[in-house]
Parts: C-alpha cells; structure tokens; sequence
C-alpha cells in the first residue's frame, strides 16, 4: 500500500482548499489513479487498521441488493435486527439524516436509504424486476469475455435525487485477460482519508468473489479517483498516518462459490485476512 501513501502526500502537497457539501472544507485535487496487483497478497491498508468485517459486510449488503441499513446491521452483527437495535454500521448517520431528510422509514428495525448502490446493482431501472446488472455482467464475463462492454454503474441519473447519499463509487469495468480478471473503478468522490482504504479493499474483494464464480483468478484493481481530498478535520490523521512505513500485504483466505446466491449465504466471519497485523487505528470523525 504505498501507492495509497504517496496519494496522500500527493494530496497534502498539491491540493487546493475547497468548501463542500458538509461545512468542513476539503484539500483536494482532481485526478488521481492507483493499480493494486491481486496475483499474490491483498491490498489491505496496513500503517493504520482497516474495518474489515464492516468492508465484507456492505460489500454483501449490496450484492444481496437491499437498502435497508437495519438490513446491513443484521449482516455485520449476525443477529436479527430485533436484537442490534442499538448497533450502528457506517450507514445509520446516513439513514438518520439524508434518509429521514427525504421522508423514508426510519426507526428501530428499518432505516431506509432509497435507491442506493445495492438497488442499482440488482434492479436497475424499476422498483420491481428491473435489470440485474450483477447477474448480466457473470453471464456476459463467461460468455462473451473479451467483450469491453463490462461495466455496472451505480449512477441512475433519474434516481440520484431519492438517494440518502448519491453513489461515490459510480461504476466499474471488468477485463478478462489470460484467464485473469482485473477491474477498474471510477470513484467521483473520494475521501482520501477514511473512505478510500476501504474501497480498495471492497472492490479487490469483489474481484476475488467473481474470479471465483467465473473460475479465473484475479489480475489488478485499479482505483481511478475524480475529487480526491483529505477533510480539513482529518489533516492532522494524514500527516500522522504518512510517517508509518507498509508493511507486507496480507493474503485473503475466503470460500469458492459457482454462483451468487452461494455469496449472499456466506457471512463476513467466512473471509479471513492471513498475516493482517496492522498498525493501530488513527482515529477521525466521518463527515455526513
């Protein structure tokens, strides 16, 4: 991850101060790439310790298609909802501003979203039946791979105004190559701080998740960033975090699926990260 390093200092460097939706107030700059070899380790952040389970938890959250938080809460704690009234994931502020804010449901045991990543992933285009984009795209990789058509976009234009909070992640596109799938990603907005780490990880996870149905083994993730920026209120954790030296990259150890309705029975505890010894956490407040 010193790729993910240098895009810090890239960023501390270089970028110019900005106001933003929040109030907070950003350095950023627009334009940045890394690429993440999945051959051999997995490209989990190190100098400061990545929220695993929380990553597999929304990633499945959003495989299974639902835009229920109290759903994703049921996932990452394995209880029923009844029983983690009182569980926060990294949706419920989301749920209990933008999501209250646009008049959804929201008490103890169902906090809805609107039509976020996981709606547009599996049903694309209607409330009910609309297009899978995550079965199409398995079919299309198996049947079809050298094809350059191999995208899923989380970006409906008509729906972005329902959604507690418009996709960041906005769509990616798989590559098949020598029995290698690889994807890349286009994130619009990018906290370089808090969120990124963890997309990287979530997207390389999938990449292993579908290498695995599609029985290829993973390439590169290459991470394409539009807005890059470090919150004001994170300037401090930056410039700690960037003084800590990587260490070796894990390994992912998860089960082999030949479908995705085999993914959505696996749970979290089901993908381990071997020789993950991360430093300590750095702490920050997540702007909503």
């Amino acid at each position: 991850m010193k790729q993910y390093i240098k895009a810090l200092e890239h960023v501390l460097d270089n970028g110019k101060r900005r106001d933003d939706r929040t109030g907070i107030g950003t350095r950023g700059v627009f334009g940045y790439q890394m690429h993440f070899d999945l051959r051999n380790s997995f490209p989990a952040v190190t100098t400061k310790k990545l929220a695993w389970k929380s990553v597999v938890s929304e990633l499945l959250w959003f495989l299974e298609g639902s835009t229920d938080e109290r759903r994703l809460a049921e996932i990452h704690f394995g209880k029923p909802r009844e029983e983690v009234v009182n569980k926060k994931t990294i949706w419920t502020a989301n749920a209990d501003k933008q999501g209250v804010e646009l008049g959804y449901l929201n008490n103890k045991t169902q906090k809805e979203l609107g039509p976020v990543y996981g709606k547009q992933w599996r049903s694309w285009g209607k409330d009910v039946g609309g297009e899978d984009q995550i079965k199409k795209i398995i079919l299309d990789l198996r049947n079809n791979p050298n094809s350059r058509r191999h995208i899923v976009s989380a970006w409906n234009v008509d729906k972005i105004d329902e959604m507690a909070l418009p996709p960041c992640h906005t769509m990616f596109q798989f590559h098949v190559q020598d029995k290698e799938l690889s994807c890349q990603l286009y994130q619009r907005s990018a906290d370089m701080f808090l969120g990124v780490p963890f997309n990287i990880a979530s997207y390389s996870l999938l990449v292993y998740i579908l290498s695995s149905i599609l029985d290829l083994k993973p390439g590169n993730f290459i991470w394409t960033g539009g807005d890059c920026h470090i919150y004001n209120n994170h300037i401090e954790q930056v410039k700690e975090q960037i003084t800590r030296d990587p260490l070796e990259a894990p390994k992912l150890k998860m089960p082999s699926f030949k479908s995705i309705e085999e993914v959505l029975e696996s749970r979290p505890t089901d993908y381990k990260l071997l020789n993950y010894n991360p430093m300590d956490s750095i702490k920050a407040p997540m702007a909503v």
